[in-house]
């Protein structure tokens, strides 16, 4: 009896350690569950089960358990009864962490949205886009690719656009072209495109210096924005999800995450030190914002000059419970909306006629950072060094966790925009498409 009463303590103890330890790691996680299961829920409409069983059930993200309150619009995430988080669905900014019971009801101010055209015919409206059977195109070969990119990964959608029409387009059971996804990362390229609609406006010059107060005084006075958009300034930052790293914290425990990049330190060089940072760019955001003589004009610049303006008005970008996009992570839309993002930059800023912004922009965003060794551009992935073997070295494209892509391919006039839960072949499935339009 003595000995079962020493291993029942010795158990005891050992899970108290555990528990002291991991428990920062269940408030991420059960952050995680929280935040997706009511943005899943109140931005993209699915159902709890649904969201459960296919974005919430990896590891360890599965062992939290999720409740809905439908009335309320609020999600609960439970990590083994332990830790509970919250998190709130605001009417036009999508959904957040709350860190108070006060964030629950604390007012806010949401983005001002410009009408649908829903008479144009897509791409440069919502009305039914034409049915157009290009001679060049071997539909075969290209419904094959698309097939076979279902079948090997987690795919949920795929839109492929070339010379302004719809070629190929197909959904998951369970989605369709009214389904919104989030594009993770990919809203990165959204922000950086609002820096570039701002410099044609002469509104701001991204090779000005970061106007942060905190940094005048010291060596970092020298990054300019157009360090922070190339991800090169030098800054210190962790970008590793599996741990409680600085972006983790940022996502989960912040309630301004354009602050917590500003506060570390130089570890690097200017323009000498590429280091991939969602803190980077959600102070960026927080740059857009001093812009603007007031928060509903920042929050308004977003839609009614870029993204309500190409009619992606299915997109929510969701905001932080300071009221600042969180330009680094959550941006929701349908396929054929972010598809539409891929065509303006395809057709170098121009949108149905009007300038957006010009082809040097297009340039600046698909030229290499230095020391990215060819793969980074400002807030856009490229194919400079050639990674994607049988893929033109001039196609960039946004990409987020999970393998969203929106891929720009110039010399084929076409824009092909993926969704899923997971890794797939990149290169295959662009030389796939790719081989289907015959020369």
């Amino acid at each position: 009896m003595k000995t079962f009463k020493w291993l029942v303590l010795f158990l005891v103890v050992l899970i108290t350690i555990a528990l002291f330890y991991n428990y920062p790691k269940l408030n991420m996680l059960s952050g995680y569950s929280a935040k997706n299961t009511a943005s899943s829920v109140f931005v993209a409409n699915r159902t709890l089960e649904f969201t459960d069983e296919t974005d919430n059930n990896f590891f360890p993200v599965n062992l939290a358990s999720d409740v809905v309150d439908i009335e309320k619009r609020t999600a609960t995430a439970s990590a083994f009864g332990l830790l509970t988080r919250k998190a709130i669905h605001r009417k036009g900014l999508g959904t957040v962490l709350t860190l108070t019971e006060a964030d629950e009801t604390s007012p806010y101010l949401r983005p001002k949205r410009l009408k649908p055209d829903n008479l144009t015919p897509y791409p440069y409206g919502n009305a039914a886009h034409k049915d157009t059977v290009f001679p060049h195109v071997n539909y075969e070969k290209l419904n094959s690719a698309v097939k076979t990119i279902f079948q090997n990964s987690k795919t949920r959608a795929v839109v492929i656009l070339h010379k302004d029409r719809i070629i190929a387009e197909k959904y998951a059971e369970g989605f369709s072209k009214d389904a919104k996804i989030l594009g993770w990362s990919m809203t990165k390229s959204i922000l950086s495109t609002v820096f570039g609609v701002m410099q044609h406006q002469g509104k701001l010059n991204v090779y000005d210096k970061a106007p942060i107060a905190s940094w005048q005084n010291d060596e970092r006075q020298q990054i300019t924005i157009h360090n922070l958009l190339q991800m090169n300034s030098g800054l210190e930052w962790e970008e590793d999800y599996d741990k409680i790293s600085d972006v983790t914290k940022m996502l989960f425990l912040e309630r301004d995450m354009t602050k917590l990049q500003e506060h570390k330190p130089l570890v690097g060089k200017p323009n000498e030190s590429w280091n991939y940072s969602s803190g980077t760019t959600n102070l960026l955001s927080g740059i857009l914002r001093k812009q603007f003589s007031s928060h509903q004009a920042y929050l308004d610049f977003w839609y009614t000059d870029l993204i309500d303006k190409i009619g992606m008005n299915s997109m929510v970008l969701e905001a932080d419970l300071s009221g600042n996009y969180i330009g680094s992570s959550y941006a929701w839309a349908t396929a054929r909306d972010w598809a539409k993002f891929g065509l303006l930059y395809l057709h170098n800023g121009v949108w149905n006629g009007e300038t957006l912004f010009t082809k040097s922009w297009v340039d600046y965003v698909s030229t290499p950072t230095a020391t990215s060794n060819g793969t980074y551009g400002a807030q856009f992935w490229l194919n400079a060094n050639k990674k994607l073997k049988d893929v033109p070295a001039n196609m960039y494209f946004a990409d987020g966790f999970q393998g969203q892509r929106v891929y720009v391919l110039p010399d084929q006039d076409m824009v092909v925009v993926r969704f899923g839960l997971s890794a797939f072949n990149g290169n295959k499935f662009l030389k796939d498409v790719i081989d289907a339009l015959e020369k």
